[in-house]
């Protein structure tokens, strides 16, 4: 009997299937909305650029990079450095009035002009840390999101060993996952939804339920982590409707839009977990040995990752020059 069926025995009340899935995933907010995650009680929570940049535009939130323009007026200052400075301010004030409401983690993303910069993703990932630290949040509490690029895979390695704990985003196959083992990471996100857009358009069919290749794509890494042991977390992402987060229900964490939140709440269908250690450990999956040249390769090789990982750069770092021009506005 899942501790689900159990629960409803006890209290008499259906369980939604937003209630159901937490019993074996971590739900993990997408978004900068506030009242989502008092709504819907996530765990953990992701932000980016391009979700901060749209929360700027309303009106309650407007207070928040007010706040920040204020403190960060005398900081000495000017040009790029100072929007910069003013950008990294906001995302970390973001993190830290969503920290008020969730228990858990939020992941806050370095800039993603910086994905081919070892040093340089290094240098904003410390300077993001040191933020939230001057904050008094504990780094166990944040994770810094870097481009699952052999640089940005790189870079989190070296962030790791410092104790600073990496969400490699922007992840759309097994070699990225294997390598991001490697380097410790602490949690990837697979993003299943743009995987399946991918497919959508290049087959002109449309997928669901087990066959859905995003779905598919986030089972073959988690079987392949919970096969060999690997401690890093598998959170499966940008997802495009609830039978793709009900597919990978069991996954380490999953991080669910308000919208899909919402959906899995007005529904109490049974939710069956899908993905679970015992069957991972039972399937056979071989070892990928990876070095740079490697790697690079069979990257290369997946025309879906390959288009996906660069037309995601171009679409955060796109986001993060929109907030850019939205706070020099403002100065």
């Amino acid at each position: 009997m899942s501790t689900a069926i159990a629960e409803e025995k006890k209290t008499g009340t259906k369980l939604n299937q937003l209630e159901q899935l937490k019993k074996f995933t971590k739900v993990v907010a997408d978004t900068a909305d506030f009242e989502s995650m008092k709504e819907f009680k996530p765990q953990d929570a992701t932000t980016n650029p391009s979700l901060v940049y749209a929360a700027t535009q309303k009106q309650q939130y407007g207070r928040l990079l007010d706040g920040v323009l204020k403190e960060r007026k005398n900081s000495g200052l000017s040009g790029q450095a100072q929007i910069e400075d003013i950008c990294d301010h906001l995302l970390v004030q973001f993190g830290c009035d969503i920290l008020e409401i969730v228990p858990g983690r939020v992941s806050t993303e370095t800039d993603a002009r910086l994905s081919f910069d070892v040093d340089g993703s290094i240098k904003k990932a410390r300077r993001l840390i040191e933020l939230y630290e001057d904050r008094k949040v504990p780094r166990e509490r944040v994770l810094i999101k870097v481009a699952s690029t052999w640089e940005g895979l790189t870079a989190a390695e070296q962030l790791q060993k410092e104790g600073i704990r990496c969400n490699l985003t922007l992840l759309f196959s097994l070699v990225q996952a294997v390598r991001a083992a490697g380097a410790k990471a602490q949690l990837i996100s697979p993003f299943v939804g743009r995987i399946y857009d991918w497919y959508k358009k290049e087959n002109k069919r449309d997928y669901t339920g087990p066959e859905d290749p995003g779905v598919q794509s986030v089972t073959e890494i988690y079987t392949y982590y919970k096969k060999f042991n690997i401690p890093t977390e598998v959170m499966g992402a940008s997802f495009r409707n609830t039978g793709q987060i009900l597919e990978l229900a069991g996954s380490d964490c999953l991080t669910i839009s308000p919208e899909l939140m919402e959906e899995l709440s007005k529904s109490t269908d049974p939710v069956e977990r899908k993905l679970s250690p015992e069957k991972a450990k039972a399937a056979n999956v071989e070892k990928l040995e990876l070095d740079e040249k490697r790697f690079r390769w069979l990257l290369n090789e997946n025309a879906m990752a390959t288009e996906k990982l660069s037309e995601g750069i171009r679409k955060f770092a796109a986001d993060v020059v929109k907030l850019e021009k939205f706070v020099a506005s403002k100065l």
